[in-house]
């Protein structure tokens, strides 16, 4: 009876080991997403009065929470009776992912100064910021609905030769790091001019460590949003590019001689180019 306790205990402890190993493995492939959904998730949280900022960030938590336990268990029936949908899901979600990363680029070069004549002649009500967070708490959770199903299915994806076990712990493993790993980075993010105000506040004079370390803070924190950004436009482009390549021996055969994060950012702008274009295309169909 003993030998079987100590075998059960042996059982478990490679059981975890491989859970550790295949769940270090799947985060790596899943890490240009979650960079896309943090960049996402700081901007969306981000720009609002200090006391506002967490209550924000906190709601959209609660729906990412929300959004894979919604995709979790609808992932692992598909992957276990209809494993050959999975594929396409990957395309369409690199469509998205692409068309994303190309429209962000779109909007910067054409609609810049747009926006900004837009935010110098806007005057907000209450109820107008009020609508905007709501407004701005369902485009984060939409975003992370989308960006939840490619993490999910990118996961299984890299599991899929496993058993059903393997596949739902690792994979559940990684859902619950994604949602606690970037939100709570993106809290850190959006507190970090508060933080500096405080050094600020405590400092005995301008030129103090703490003063200057406060100043720093804050100034840095728009550049880090905006660097977030370039770094989620980017990440967008290679993992769209990169479920292309992967997925279809065609693409993969034609690129296969470049270095793959310039043949997945190649494929990803081709693929969100045309995926821009329809849907321009769709716009005016629309109004006409």
């Amino acid at each position: 009876m003993a030998s079987g306790f100590f075998a059960l205990f042996d059982d478990i402890a490679t059981l975890m080991d491989d859970v550790a190993t295949m769940s270090k493995s799947t985060t790596e492939r899943t890490a240009g997403l979650l960079a896309d959904d943090l960049a996402v998730n700081a901007e969306k949280a981000s720009g609002f009065v200090a006391a506002r900022e967490l209550p924000i960030l906190w709601e959209i938590t609660k729906g990412s929470f929300l959004n894979k336990l919604i995709i979790l268990p609808i992932a692992f029936l598909l992957s276990a009776f209809l494993p050959m949908v999975i594929t396409p899901i990957l395309l369409i979600g690199g469509v998205y992912l692409s068309f994303e990363g190309v429209e962000k680029i779109y909007a910067y070069f054409f609609h810049k100064k747009e926006k900004k004549q837009h935010d110098l002649n806007s005057k907000i009500s209450k109820d107008e910021v009020l609508a905007m967070e709501k407004e701005k708490i369902k485009a984060a959770i939409l975003v992370d609905f989308i960006l939840s199903i490619e993490i999910i299915v990118i996961a299984l994806d890299n599991v899929a030769e496993e058993e059903l076990l393997m596949q739902i712990i690792v994979v559940t493993i990684v859902a619950v790091l994604a949602t606690v790993g970037v939100y709570g980075i993106v809290g850190l993010l959006v507190r970090m001019d508060d933080l500096g105000y405080k050094l600020i506040a405590r400092s005995k004079g301008e030129k103090s460590f703490l003063s200057v370390l406060g100043k720093a803070l804050v100034k840095s924190l728009p550049m880090v949003i905006r660097a977030l950004t370039v770094l989620g436009t980017f990440a967008m482009l290679l993992v769209g590019g990169g479920l292309f390549l992967h997925n279809i021996h065609y693409l993969h055969d034609l690129f296969h001689t470049l270095p793959s994060i310039l043949g997945e950012l190649i494929v990803g702008l081709i693929v969100g180019v045309i995926a821009l274009l329809f849907y321009k295309l769709f716009k005016v169909l629309r109004k006409a």
